[in-house]
């Protein structure tokens, strides 16, 4: 195991300085001069960004303080957010970049071409060089938009070549041909001359923008804009508060009596550095205005102590239902200590379902611990919870990881309720989410068992969420007898 978990760790590590290189060559070396600014400081954050990253997950789970933790989260987990969807962004600019370029060099060869032809009409002499038609290197540049057109040169990439009238020359004053415009291996604009015609008129002209860094900057603008906004509205998505969602799940054994009721269903909360005492009032919030009957907290409710996070767990002491609000441990409490919490949540008015059961109007309500817990000896006890209870009754279990299903099926449960895959958080997250999960969110069957999968209220790492939206569910049970 120990051998397993370092080559985990290697392959993070190694996945994370391949991104920052390949966003260190996209958005800054393609795109900046040798020496300027942006070249300084970029290359000086694709070293002290990933450092940042590695940092913040190593010392979050360390014993430094509270507040330095929380220093460390934002910055780090909302950086991690953006170099993914900028490295999405620029691998679809990939696909776009020679398309855009072939584009230009098609207008370039448009506008270059009466260039070719003499004044009245007639083609120029085969070899003749005429620097009043214009055949000069720098003759066809597009300064307006940015690019330049030595006569089909590519600068930026290596050779740059210019055509007089059917005469090949070398541009640049003979440089070699691995060089850009200005000698550079990295083939990039430096502010030298524009080509061997400025040189026979004595006089030095600005070199025009390459069409390859003019593509290269489109893109890397392009696909900034874009990680921007996607992080940003995910950001904001999650923390203006839970989408409420109504779902309606019939139960054959449910009687009459109990039809339409409702269970306010929320998980992942992850209360911790990132998501204080705010966040935790706006889904109290959410769940009190829907006026449920009852209210389930199906895990992973804290990413961190008591002494930390009782403070910014405080508001789910005014959570409000007829039947109680009831709690069940998820993988994230056990990576402190559960116990603690267990006590903490039974003291904010939540009652924890510790592998036990509980009879409610119509129905009974079970609760088993989290897989998670079975290092410490506290894991999940599906007969304690529900082996003896009657079966002619409908059951409804809280378990915190889908995967649990299985043994809910093996005991007759007639629905669970879930958490845990936050519906994969951001994009594409969800396919990832589905190899470990049997449902990613929704409502599945499973035999004669349904399985609800909600996508959680809060987030872990970055707190961000595209493609799949943080919620409370309102699940109303329906009885086929009504």
């Amino acid at each position: 195991m120990p051998v397993v978990f370092v080559l985990v760790v290697l392959a993070i590590f190694c996945l994370l300085g391949a991104a920052h290189w390949y966003l260190w060559r996209r958005l800054v070396r393609d795109v900046s001069v040798r020496g300027s600014a942006w070249r300084r400081a970029g290359t000086v954050l694709a070293f002290a960004l990933p450092v940042l990253a590695v940092l913040n997950f190593v010392l979050g789970r360390s014993d430094i303080p509270f507040a330095a933790q929380r220093v460390l989260a934002w910055p780090g987990f909302m950086w991690l957010a953006l170099l993914l969807y900028l490295v999405l962004a620029l691998l679809v600019g990939e696909a776009v970049r020679p398309l855009l370029l072939r584009f230009l060099e098609r207008r370039a060869a448009a506008v270059s071409a009466p260039g070719e032809f003499s004044t009245d009409g007639a083609s120029a002499r085969p070899g003749a060089e005429d620097a009043s038609s214009g055949a000069t290197a720098d003759g066809d540049a597009v300064t307006g938009s940015g690019t330049a057109e030595a006569a089909g040169a590519e600068t930026g990439g290596g050779v740059a070549c210019a055509t007089a009238t059917g005469t090949k020359a070398a541009a640049g004053g003979g440089k070699s041909p691995g060089a850009g415009p200005d000698g550079d291996p990295d083939g990039e604009p430096d502010g030298g001359t524009a080509g061997d015609g400025a040189g026979r008129r004595g006089r030095a002209k600005p070199a025009a923008l390459s069409r390859r860094l003019f593509v290269a900057r489109t893109v890397a603008a392009g696909a900034s804009v874009a990680a921007a906004g996607t992080v940003g509205a995910g950001a904001y998505s999650l923390l203006n508060g839970p989408t409420l969602k109504r779902i309606t799940v019939p139960l054959t054994k449910l009687p009459r009596a109990a039809h339409g009721y409702r269970i306010a269903v929320v998980s992942d909360i992850h209360i911790g550095a990132v998501l204080g005492r705010g966040h935790t009032q706006r889904i109290v919030d959410t769940i009190n205005n829907a006026q449920p009957d009852m209210i389930a907290i199906v895990g992973d409710l804290v990413d961190g102590d008591v002494e930390d996070l009782a403070p910014a767990a405080e508001p789910l002491r005014r959570l409000r239902a007829r039947d109680g609000s009831f709690f069940v441990t998820g993988n994230h409490e056990y990576f402190g200590d559960a116990g603690e919490w267990v006590d903490h949540v039974r003291e904010l008015g939540v009652h924890p379902l510790e592998n036990d059961r509980r009879e409610m109007p119509g129905f009974d309500l079970a609760g088993v611990n989290d897989v998670r817990g079975e290092e410490t000896g506290e894991g999940p006890d599906f007969d304690k919870a529900l082996g003896d209870r009657d079966t002619s009754r409908a059951s409804v279990l809280l378990a915190h990881q889908p995967v649990q299903i299985h043994d809910a099926v093996d005991h007759g449960v007639d629905l669970q309720l879930s958490g845990h895959s936050h519906g994969g958080q951001m994009w594409p997250g969800p396919y990832l989410a589905a190899l470990a999960n049997p449902t990613v969110a929704g409502l599945e069957r499973y035999g004669d068992t349904q399985l609800y999968v909600t996508r959680g209220a809060g987030a872990w790492g970055p707190p961000v969420r595209v493609g799949a939206e943080s919620d409370v569910t309102i699940v109303q049970l329906a009885s086929r007898k009504a």
